[in-house]
């Protein structure tokens, strides 16, 4: 009887969960991303009104452009927002098989090449990067591959071997393209999300000794000469200012020229044809020009946030799968803007790594609002979220 009555309690408390939905996530992420996005729309058009008018005759061409990818962004961040984000389990394989596809068109006539790299495919209408697919992608299919078998991390044949292969095919062509600093961002992803899932400390550090040693053989045998150009502007750029460093340069007086409090939203000297494409990987130095110190701090402040709400989704999600998208969304989203903070300050070689939600990404500001509907979505079913019976 007492056997009887517990089936019939854990058949109820079944039919419960059933008819529970998850309604409260963490929305401070949603309000930190639409600042930013907002913030980022209105830099981009302060950033690139010359640029666009030089180029097009309308002053309004990158901004029209940034708020179609933004509002495009952010219907796919409603509809990943808005799905169990267990669904996303069925995409790990097809996602990895997109991305590789991709890659591999760039060898092809699809590929369009731009101040000697070949890092879009040209498909008429509009264009991708496969390169910022790829991060999405690998993201994807690692959750999916760990989540199947935890274990499968501490077996070199099941776990470390395929993982480190399919991250290392990827390295590659992506390399390729020639695009060092994207390959390089999307094995820091993928050794991230394995360090996470319990790859053992000493095979760590021998990832990141090699890492380093293959990164100085690459510079050093390396026959695209931008890598090692941008190698040797990073050392010193003003030994060549008006050449190899010319907007490093440029973006650090745009830095300097700002002070403490900003020469004033839209009074930017740099962006008037001294600082090229400042919309892009360089809007940060525009933003220092024109609101100063303390504007890149609040800046920096409010991705400090972004970033910590984006790890406590990590570690109060109890779902394996859950938790490993959300640290592969988190490692993207950290690893990019510290990536990016480091280039403009000339603390790294020029990477062409755009600056989260803020830069005009295309591609890129479409992938991040996907990734943060997903994240979003993941805090909906933390034991933190509240829970309300339909």
């Amino acid at each position: 009887m007492a056997d009887k009555l517990n089936e019939l309690k854990q058949k109820a408390r079944k039919a419960q969960i059933k008819a529970q939905k998850r309604t409260d996530g963490d929305f401070m992420i949603v309000v930190f991303v639409m600042a930013l996005t907002l913030f980022g729309l209105i830099m981009i058009f302060s950033s690139s009104y010359y640029q666009a008018l030089s180029k097009s005759g309308d002053p309004l061409k990158f901004l029209k452009e940034a708020a179609m990818w933004t509002t495009l962004g952010w219907v796919v961040f409603l509809f990943c927002a808005n799905i169990d984000y267990r669904w996303f389990k069925l995409a790990g394989i097809p996602a990895i098989a997109v991305g590789f596809i991709l890659l591999l068109l760039i060898f092809t006539p699809l590929g369009k090449t731009i101040n000697n790299a070949t890092r879009w495919l040209d498909f008429k209408l509009f264009t991708v990067m496969p390169g910022e697919v790829m991060k999405t992608c690998v993201i994807l299919f690692f959750a999916y591959y760990l989540a199947k078998d935890p274990e499968k991390i501490k077996s070199w044949t099941r776990g470390i071997i395929p993982l480190g292969a399919i991250a290392g095919a990827a390295f590659f062509l992506i390399y390729k393209q020639p695009n060092f600093s994207t390959a390089g961002l999307v094995v820091l992803i993928c050794a991230g999300m394995m360090f996470v899932a319990g790859l053992s400390w000493w095979l760590v550090g021998l990832a990141l000794g090699g890492g380093a040693a293959l990164f100085v053989l690459i510079i050093n045998l390396s026959q695209a000469a931008h890598i090692r150009e941008r190698v040797v502007t990073f050392f010193d750029p003003f030994k060549d200012a008006l050449g190899s460093g010319y907007q490093v340069v440029q973006g650090l007086l745009a830095l300097g020229s700002g002070g403490i409090f900003g020469v004033g939203l839209g009074k930017s000297v740099q962006k008037t044809l001294y600082l090229p494409e400042p919309q892009n990987d360089f809007i940060l130095a525009i933003i220092g020009e024109e609101l100063g110190y303390f504007g890149v701090l609040a800046l920096m402040f409010v991705y400090l946030l972004l970033i910590w709400r984006c790890f406590k989704v990590c570690v109060s999600i109890k779902d394996y799968y859950g938790m490993m998208l959300a640290t592969g969304i988190t490692l993207h989203l950290a690893l990019q803007v510290i990536l990016n903070i480091a280039v403009v300050s000339a603390s790294f070689p020029p990477t062409g790594v755009i600056l989260p939600f803020v830069s005009q990404g295309g591609n890129a500001s479409v992938l991040f609002l996907m990734e943060m509907g997903i994240l979003f979505n993941i805090s909906r079913h933390t034991e933190n979220a509240k829970v309300r019976e339909i």
